[in-house]
């Protein structure tokens, strides 16, 4: 999905029913556990990569709505960054015995099929794929080639997986053989654009170049960088991270929001939405990590989220049902289309995305259970058959019953990363993971 500043697709749960900023008495879930909530919400969300998986792919679905209703006749429509984080809300989901150990490596078998023969380009895959096919839907008229951010997020679900299974039986070991193939053949130096010391977000075999959009930082591609450094076959030098995303030095902008300190220049806007706390760092681990521009990124992220939510509790735009118990702004589906929702009075239309502040769990683990709580207790709502829906408004007394991949996966992911660490763990394993970061200059803060 695109940053605030970037182009984006106009697009667009058991009991009780209240609005958002009202304490209810009788709540649903005040007979859960944190834990049996916390597993409930995962099952469901989980369900969306798997019973709502596109059958031929077994990847995730852009969309899934339940009202049958596709304004664009693309039910079947795949996406790869929202695959890339369903492939580790699956992962987690075979680790949990949500699912045998068998259908799960049947299923990672279909998608790395899919994945085998799908369109790529310089290595690179697509937004978007039709389902059936692996042919290209293309996600604009010039982008109908390689995706390079978006196949960073399926590249560190791979290498996830890789990990899960390189120590395993024969069969498992196979898997996990072709997936370091895939991994080996995505030529990141190639989106330098001729050697540029940047990175490249697109290239259309059409089009070329003609999308010109160079990623620098910060937002929500940190992963594509590191991955980029780590490739083994088709390596980035370290000067097209410290000169294209960090823009020597210029990434750095110490500051304050909602009086608390961010230290990153975020793209396009004081404090990023959520998705940029969140989408890099579903396999890689934030928990004292740093480098030279930023100290701690798990403390820069937990600040984000802390601004997020400290401005929807102050609220300046006086939305209905805003407050500490229903807080997350972050892109999603919106009252009119699709938005990159934000802590700012431009970008608030008062819309809150569940994905927002349940994926931010790792960060604010107290304030994003209040949260997922309260939500819970909404009922029917909010509440359905693969978890919370997108996003809603009690402003305007929209509850549309859609889902979105992209913000369906990250709440599975963090809530295991929360439960037990295990996405961070694979995939800080792989040993071209760790090259990558060493490279970079990357190293953990002793805790």
């Amino acid at each position: 999905m695109k940053s605030v500043n970037i182009y984006i697709p106009l697009l667009l749960l058991l009991f009780s029913v209240g609005a958002c900023g009202t304490k209810k008495s009788g709540g649903t879930s005040g007979a859960l556990t944190d834990e049996a909530l916390l597993d409930t919400v995962q099952r469901r969300t989980f369900n969306y990569f798997w019973d709502g998986a596109e059958p031929n792919s077994g990847l995730a679905r852009e969309r899934i709505h339940m009202d049958g209703v596709y304004p664009e006749n693309d039910r079947n429509v795949v996406t790869s960054g929202g695959s890339g984080f369903g492939i580790m809300a699956v992962l987690a989901g075979i680790d949990r015995g949500y699912v045998t150990r068998e259908e799960g490596l049947a299923r990672m078998e279909r998608i790395v099929s899919f994945l085998e023969t799908a369109d790529r380009f310089h290595g690179a895959y697509p937004h978007w794929w039709y389902g059936d096919t692996g042919r290209v839907k293309p996600f604009g008229q010039k982008d109908n080639g390689g995706d390079l951010v978006e196949t960073a997020f399926v590249m560190q679900a791979l290498l996830a997986v890789h990990q899960y299974y390189a120590g395993g039986n024969p069969q498992e070991k196979a898997l996990a053989a072709r997936i370091d193939k895939l991994w080996r053949e995505v030529d990141w130096d190639f989106y330098r654009r001729n050697g540029r010391n940047v990175l490249y977000w697109h290239w259309s075999p059409e089009y070329g170049w003609e999308m010109d959009f160079p990623v620098h930082g910060y937002n929500e591609c940190l992963i594509m960088y590191i991955l980029a450094a780590a490739s083994p076959t088709h390596g980035v030098p370290a000067a097209v991270y410290h000169e294209g995303w960090a823009q020597n030095g210029a990434i750095v902008d110490p500051h304050k929001v909602e009086n608390i300190e961010l230290h990153l220049r975020y793209q396009g806007t004081e404090a990023g939405p959520l998705f940029w706390a969140q989408y890099s760092f579903l396999g890689l681990d934030p928990i004292g990590l740093k480098d030279e521009y930023c100290a701690n990124y798990f403390d820069e992220m937990r600040n984000l989220t802390l601004v997020n939510r400290a401005y929807c509790v102050r609220n300046p735009k006086h939305y209905k049902g805003f407050g500490p118990d229903c807080w997350g702004l972050t892109a999603s589906y919106s009252v009119n289309g699709y938005a990159a929702h934000a802590p700012n009075e431009r970008d608030d239309q008062g819309v809150i995305s569940p994905t927002a502040a349940l994926s931010s769990i790792v960060y604010t683990p107290e304030q994003s259970l209040q949260v997922m709580r309260h939500l819970y207790e909404m009922g029917d709502k909010v509440f359905g058959p693969y978890g919370f829906y997108d996003a809603f408004s009690e402003t305007d007394n929209w509850y549309p019953q859609r889902y979105l991949a992209i913000d369906q996966g990250p709440i599975a992911v963090m809530l295991e990363n929360y439960r037990s660490g295990l996405l961070w763990k694979l995939f800080m394993s792989h040993p071209d993971v760790q090259k990558g970061l060493k490279e970079l200059g990357f190293s953990t803060v002793s805790k």
